[in-house]
């Protein structure tokens, strides 16, 4: 194992315990860095105006991620429920846009979105003659662009457990009565937690620090705290508050990832209790 801990730890531990000092300094007054002990950076970040927009981020997040769920889920759900000889052809169309630089996939939303895209053709096409829909620079796309992005992470993570899923638990739900709906609720949604969990931390926590698609398909008319850290570090030259507000970002990705664990934990249980009651 030491090759790996030798590399994450010159690799991610190093860089977080240097941001995570840089946020104990001040501000130089020309920009820098005024090496000048203080907490203040880590109570500005609870200022209203910056956790407010923790908030709509964690808000827009959340919403991608739901969505991103919803339709991975039942994607992954048909793949697993396809026939064996079919499914590898599925997950690859599933993970295609892998294959393209993750600017590109985004700027492509951009040319569907605009006024002149290919979605107010299609309407003018279909014989709409009103003014195009204002669709690009707003917060619908902003959410898109994330679910769009990250949407095969969810598909791969649920389609594990659903393709390892033993076909006999739902047989016997339904041999006891159960309908289609009831098994799906009480057997097989319940033993596809960690992946769905998996799925949605992917999602949350790339979503949350994400300030490329903001700034692309949001056009800068709102902030992401991704965007909020990218300004401090390059644009006011406050290193210490934007290392303190990247701290806050990983403090919440912990968060975040932790409840995932515990998730994973008590469905692994609850799966080992319906193996050992199916084996009886």
């Amino acid at each position: 194992m030491a090759p790996a801990l030798v590399w994450l730890t010159a690799l991610m531990v190093v860089p977080c315990a240097l941001v995570l000092a840089l946020a104990f300094f001040r501000r130089g007054i020309y920009g820098g860095i005024d090496y000048t002990f203080t907490l203040e950076n880590f109570g500005l970040v609870f200022d209203p105006l910056y956790a407010g927009i923790f908030l709509k981020s964690a808000r827009i997040a959340g919403t991608a991620t739901l969505i991103a769920v919803v339709i991975g889920y039942a994607a992954a759900y048909a793949i697993a429920a396809a026939p064996r000889r079919w499914q590898p052809i599925f997950l690859f169309f599933a993970v295609l846009p892998f294959w393209s630089n993750y600017l590109i996939r985004t700027y492509a939303w951009i040319v569907l979105l605009n006024r002149e895209g290919l979605i107010t053709q299609l309407l003018r096409w279909f014989g709409y003659t009103g003014e195009p829909p204002s669709m690009l620079y707003t917060e619908g796309a902003v959410i898109a662009g994330l679910v769009y992005n990250y949407l095969p992470f969810v598909i791969l993570a649920c389609y594990a457990p659903l393709s390892r899923l033993n076909p006999e638990l739902a047989e016997a739900s339904r041999d006891l009565g159960a309908s289609a709906a009831t098994t799906f609720r009480r057997v097989i949604l319940p033993l596809t937690v960690p992946g769905i969990a998996a799925g949605a931390v992917f999602v949350f926590v790339l979503s949350i620090g994400n300030f490329v698609t903001p700034a692309l398909l949001g056009g800068g008319r709102f902030q992401m705290i991704g965007n909020l850290v990218y300004d401090q570090f390059l644009t006011a030259n406050d290193w210490p508050f934007g290392a303190a507000l990247a701290m806050a970002l990983i403090a919440i990705m912990l968060l975040v990832l932790m409840l995932q664990a515990l998730a994973a934990d008590r469905a692994a249980g609850r799966a080992a209790e319906a193996s050992g009651g199916a084996d009886g």
